[in-house]
């Protein structure tokens, strides 16, 4: 089950950018289409918390999203209109996106030990995800609508699989979820505390070129000649397992504000590598920016939910892990791919009434310096609190 949600996602989403950009997507084009991830996470926060916890067994209702949302991507990978393609692809992610917490739910419901089995479990996405990625590249697949119908299909897979899995019922049948719940609301009364505070808005700021990766990078290697570009990223995925092994000892000698901005700063240095590599001598500047995604990912995002989990009362940290999602992958995603459109097109390059290319080092720049930006604001800002966790991180990751 886990491969296969994560095969879904990863094996046309690196990709769907120069895809687009293929078509004739303008930049503003392809961050409105890359945007619905967003929307799909903000509705899916609703979706799962009012109505699958309440009145559905999850594994049917994982069942049925698969299918519908395999139908629907197929027919996204027939659109070549840009209008078209966002609404539609909008129901996919409205259907996609809540099937990532249904998993996590069939998984930690059936697993007694969920700290020491779920993290067994959980690396099987990460690694259908990198499967996915050296699958296109392997075949060949890098530009087109083949991507979108291998998916498609895996998700069908997945929807007839999941009527198989074990009896996962409602969670909260009895229980009434308000508006507050869904998001952290209630978590927002830590924000009187002024590194917390700092925490979260960092989250959101820096979200914003986590969301411009994925629409960048992979346009700007093909546009550099670079060949196989969606199984070359797959490496940031499997730093992602290293660092995340490798997080313990990186805890202990380093403390949270190392941690975070040591996250921060490598998206700074990944941003001024993808700036300046090209597809001759300094091609290893693109191979380190993308084998950095694990620093990037695990020294600030996971480290920020081991952070909030410890600083929180235990009546508040579910609402405090929502709240990271909603602002990470909703409000922080949103923001990010709509600004990378805007970016996008400014960049163009033309020829007559085509684009023929970008300005790729003034589009990565603009990532670094906000990173930047949001890195020494950081220092200056949050207060460390000097203690050395030694956290049970397998317990939250």
């Amino acid at each position: 089950m886990m491969f296969l949600e994560f095969f879904i996602w990863g094996v046309w989403f690196v990709g769907a950018g120069n895809y687009l950009s293929t078509l004739g997507f303008q930049g503003e084009e392809i961050g409105r289409a890359m945007s619905t991830l967003a929307w799909g996470s903000i509705i899916a926060a609703f979706f799962v918390s009012l109505i699958a916890d309440k009145y559905f067994a999850a594994q049917k209702l994982n069942g049925i999203l698969h299918l519908i949302a395999g139908i629907l991507m197929f027919i996204v990978a027939q659109i070549t209109d840009p209008t078209l393609l966002f609404w539609v692809l909008l129901l996919y992610m409205i259907c996609y996106m809540p099937t990532i917490a249904l998993a996590n739910t069939i998984a930690l419901h059936h697993t007694p030990n969920a700290g020491k089995q779920f993290p067994r479990i959980r690396v099987l996405g990460t690694i259908g995800w990198v499967f996915g990625g050296i699958l296109i590249s392997f075949l060949d697949l890098e530009v087109g609508p083949i991507p979108m119908i291998m998916a498609a299909g895996a998700s069908i897979l997945l929807g007839v699989f999941s009527f198989f899995l074990p009896n996962t019922p409602p969670q909260k049948k009895d229980s009434k979820i308000k508006f507050k719940d869904i998001i952290g609301l209630d978590a927002l009364k830590l924000m009187k505390d002024r590194s917390f505070a700092i925490l979260i808005v960092a989250t959101l700021l820096i979200s914003i070129p986590f969301a411009m990766y994925f629409q960048y990078i992979n346009m700007s290697m093909n546009e550099a000649g670079i060949k196989n570009v969606t199984g070359l990223m797959s490496m940031g995925q499997m730093s992602e397992v290293i660092f995340m092994l490798l997080m313990p000892l990186f805890f202990v000698r380093l403390g949270i504000k190392r941690m975070l901005l040591m996250g921060m700063f490598a998206w700074v240095i990944r941003y001024v590598l993808f700036a300046f590599g090209n597809d001759a001598e300094l091609i290893s500047f693109f191979y380190i920016g993308i084998i950095l995604h694990g620093i990037c990912y695990d020294f600030f995002y996971v480290t920020a939910q081991i952070y909030v989990d410890k600083k929180a009362p235990l009546n508040l940290r579910a609402s405090l892990q929502g709240l990271l999602t909603f602002i990470t992958y909703g409000v922080g995603w949103l923001i990010g791919t709509n600004l990378s459109g805007w970016e996008l097109q400014r960049s163009q390059i033309m020829e007559g009434n085509q684009v023929v290319g970008h300005n790729w080092q003034s589009v990565m720049l603009v990532p670094a310096a906000l990173a930047l930006i949001i890195a020494i604001l950081f220092i200056i800002f949050f207060k460390d609190e000097k203690e050395k966790i030694k956290a049970d991180i397998e317990t939250i990751i």
